[in-house]
């Protein structure tokens, strides 16, 4: 099998002529996964940040069975089903009172596309099609499709060989501002900068709400994205949130925006929404912005296939429930606490430059990028599965992980960073 795979497969991220290793699982229980061989790996990945309550949770099986049982999939042009209005709801009721429509998707690459389709139509529609750039942030990642990839840092990001044939957008410096500290007059001031030559011509700013995921794992400060909330009003330009990594309370809080106090005009959600189970996202905006995209019998042009899947709705709605009924908020506080405590044995560490922790994320920054073969080795080798890029290694365990099964992923960065 694995022979077959390395030959013919391609898996994220990799070349087909000397492709990473591809461990083979063969069950997953709980936090661990368990391979082909009978190892067992401590999952610190959550399955790319989705798969929140762990593996073979009862009550989403539960949820997955009870819909199998029904229908497992319809079109979503034209016909509607509970499993989807009921997901519908539970977004709409969990977020802030001006976002009341939801687009359902299959990806989160594919919800940024539709809020970028959002808002680039809302403009044309009422009369101002000259807006059609985006304000995006350095260090920022919102995915791999086209629309995302042009949003996404267009130097140090994963998509540079693309940059001839992508739209041109604006780009802001990252941040330097930590969060936890005030906003930096050079932080906000690059912005507004941009934001006073540009507003005429911006549809709309983009951002990951304090955490910036996949292009670097940032933490920044909560300031910054309040006044990049309130100089989108002044300026008149939408505020598109992108929470497909940070929603349903991996940064303590059950929306990243939160701790800004931010709202915005449309919002991105995906990842954890899902539980881990089936894949699906949804993008949320307003009524202002839901009415200017329709007017003049204007309809927003794009129909996934698998929108609105009823397994993938039912699913993710069990999730969310499971997920609010249940002590999130302690277990992310306590994760965030030890992984404090632990990570801060390695700060000295000749290869390390930053460790840096904020609710279910403990982020270990390299001074030079890591040999990710070679570290992906040792880790199985020592029960854990954690997945390094770049020069960060990084956890973003389950949240249901009990403290002995932290320590051991924690532990298990230090003899890594020695491969380095």
């Amino acid at each position: 099998m694995i022979d077959y795979d390395r030959a013919h497969i391609w898996h994220p991220y990799t070349s087909m002529t000397s492709p990473l290793c591809a461990y083979p699982v063969a069950s997953a229980q709980g936090v661990r996964l368990r391979l082909a061989d009978g190892r067992e790996l401590i999952d610190g990945m959550s399955s790319w940040w989705c798969a929140i309550h762990g593996y073979n949770h009862p009550v989403l099986n539960a949820a997955v069975e009870k819909q199998l049982d029904a229908v497992a999939h319809v079109m979503f042009g034209g016909l509607t089903h509970e499993p989807a209005v009921e997901l519908a709801r539970k977004l709409i009721d969990l977020t802030p009172d001006p976002l009341q429509h939801v687009f359902f998707s299959d990806s989160g690459s594919v919800s940024i596309e539709v809020a970028i389709k959002m808002a680039l139509q809302y403009w044309f529609n009422t009369g101002q099609p000259v807006k059609s750039r985006l304000l995006a942030i350095r260090g920022g990642y919102h995915g791999d499709t086209f629309g995302a990839m042009a949003a996404s840092d267009p130097v140090t990001g994963m998509h540079a060989v693309f940059k001839p044939v992508l739209p041109k957008h604006l780009f802001a410096a990252r941040p330097e501002s930590r969060f936890g500290e005030p906003a930096s007059e050079k932080d906000v001031n690059e912005i507004r900068s941009l934001m006073e030559r540009h507003h005429g011509e911006i549809a709309a700013v983009i951002i990951e709400p304090i955490v910036q995921g996949a292009g670097g794992m940032w933490f920044y400060s909560a300031e910054y994205l309040a006044a990049v909330g309130k100089m989108c009003r002044e300026f008149n330009v939408l505020l598109i949130l992108d929470e497909i990594a940070t929603g349903f309370g991996r940064t303590g809080k059950l929306f990243g925006y939160e701790h800004a106090e931010v709202t915005p005009d449309i919002l991105c959600l995906g990842k954890a929404m899902t539980g881990g189970y089936l894949t699906m996202a949804a993008t949320l905006t307003t009524e202002k912005i839901g009415a200017g995209i329709s007017a003049d019998d204007g309809a927003l042009m794009h129909g996934p296939t698998f929108m609105g899947n009823p397994l993938a709705a039912a699913v993710a709605g069990a999730s969310i429930d499971l997920l609010l009924e249940g002590p999130w908020q302690q277990r992310i506080a306590a994760m965030e606490e030890q992984m404090r405590a632990e990570l801060r044995a390695i700060t000295d560490h000749p290869m390390v430059r930053d460790v840096r922790v904020l609710g279910a994320i403990g982020v270990v920054e390299t001074h030079q990028p890591v040999p990710v073969n070679e570290l992906q080795r040792e880790f199985v080798e020592n029960g854990v599965w954690i997945r390094p890029f770049g020069n960060l290694i990084y956890l973003m365990p389950p949240y249901v992980i009990e403290s002995t099964d932290l320590t051991q992923l924690t532990a298990a960065i230090g003899p890594a960073l020695d491969l380095i």
